[in-house]
């Protein structure tokens, strides 16, 4: 949606709620020069809304939506007015519209929260981070965007660990979008350049040793079936097997062994695995969690990334080499039987931590500051931190299946 000045809205206004009125996801690549353009363009439009005085409150407390009126829908129009999420012509209504909605969905969208259109605590609290803060934010990255303007390569993979997002880019145009699962605060997903050398169908899980320590053994103190449960086999230096009751779980003895989970769909890597070249130990994987990828929260890893529709992103991995369509890797995953492939030749694949930026479309986008590196917070600024807290007893938030243990980097 074309703009024609830093005084338009983010994206053109029809003052109706139509579907078609949702951020569309741009297919300008996040590491292009475009991209680069498009956030300093962001930069002067919110250096403007400082300089006017940034944007008011909305009052915490209730939940907004459809048919609630008074004084907070009121100061909700206002505030969406200010960033071109609603037409300003719209802003001096204490009734809570289809037009409302429809504003509070581009806002949502555009920071990385699915868009219901109802204003929830959470949505009011982003909502509420100050002007000043976001314009310290499109200032912080676009230094770190300018590392990547150039010679990337014409077919490269780009995650953005604070947008829990992963692109494949070919000519410069994104090709397929994934959802993705990350690194939570305690395990995070490290910041790198690499390249995906070959892809694992149906894998073995091998337990790392830091998950046996911090995962593993505390599971089987709960569950001593744990283990047999789950289809984890435990191997010793002589790759015997060896039975979980030979093993004293109420000390560190766990971990002078081997634990492979054996492949399968319920497998803690899915059925897919693609391994990038990096020190840190870390890959990217399925899951059988598929349910994480519907949150506005997925930094639930240890560190690797969980991918949603890997099947395509493996498709388009492995587009160039003969017999590795998409009908045929389906059939190797539905075989069960393990295969690995070779990415002939490596792919570029960049691990990036870019908290806001601009798209060529004017829409801004932002991203929380899960990890703490943008060197400011929204406390300092004057607003609550937004932070959704991790689980800490060691299991993914989301985990339906109780016994899971969340992959991690590999310590073999």
């Amino acid at each position: 949606m074309a703009i024609d000045g830093f005084g338009q809205a983010e994206w053109a206004q029809r003052y109706d709620s139509d579907a078609e009125l949702s951020v569309q996801r741009s297919n300008t690549p996040l590491l292009s020069p475009r991209t680069l353009a498009a956030t300093e363009q962001a930069i002067e439009r919110y250096k403007g809304i400082v300089a006017n005085g940034g944007w008011n409150k909305v009052p915490a407390g209730a939940t907004l939506r459809i048919g609630s009126s008074g004084s907070a829908v009121l100061a909700l129009r206002k505030r969406l007015a200010i960033t071109g999420d609603l037409d300003p012509s719209a802003s001096r209504s204490g009734v809570y519209d289809s037009y409302v909605e429809a504003g509070v969905k581009r806002f949502q969208a555009r920071h990385g929260l699915i868009p219901t259109g109802v204003a929830t605590a959470q949505t009011i609290a982003v909502m509420n981070i100050p002007a000043d803060y976001r314009l310290h934010q499109l200032e912080t990255n676009i230094v770190r965007l300018r590392t990547f303007a150039a010679n990337l390569g014409s077919r490269f993979v780009e995650a953005n660990i604070p947008a829990a997002m992963v692109d494949t880019v070919e000519n410069d145009t994104v090709i397929t979008s994934h959802r993705a699962g990350v690194g939570r605060i305690d395990r995070q997903s490290p910041v790198m350049q690499t390249r995906a050398l070959d892809v694992d169908f149906n894998p073995y899980w091998t337990v790392p040793a830091s998950i046996i320590r911090k995962d593993l053994i505390p599971r089987m103190q709960a569950n001593p079936n744990y283990l047999t449960e789950n289809h984890i086999r435990i191997y010793d230096r002589n790759n015997n097997e060896v039975q979980p009751d030979q093993i004293n779980w109420h000390s560190m003895d766990a971990v002078n062994y081997r634990f492979r989970e054996d492949p399968s769909t319920e497998n803690s890597l899915g059925v897919v695995r693609i391994n990038i070249n990096n020190p840190y130990g870390v890959y990217m994987h399925d899951t059988p969690e598929k349910g994480v990828f519907g949150d506005d929260f997925r930094f639930v890893s240890s560190g690797c990334m969980r991918l949603q529709n890997v099947r395509d992103y493996v498709a388009w991995l492995l587009k160039n080499q003969p017999g590795w369509d998409r009908d045929h890797i389906d059939q190797v995953i539905a075989s069960g039987e393990r295969v690995d492939v070779k990415i002939d030749p490596p792919v570029n694949v960049y691990w990036v931590y870019i908290t806001a930026w601009g798209q060529p479309d004017g829409v801004v986008q932002f991203r929380e500051d899960i990890y703490q590196r943008d060197g400011f917070s929204t406390a300092n600024a004057g607003a609550a931190p937004v932070i959704q807290p991790v689980a800490q007893d060691g299991v993914n938030r989301g985990v339906n299946r109780g016994a899971d243990l969340d992959p991690g980097p590999d310590d073999r």
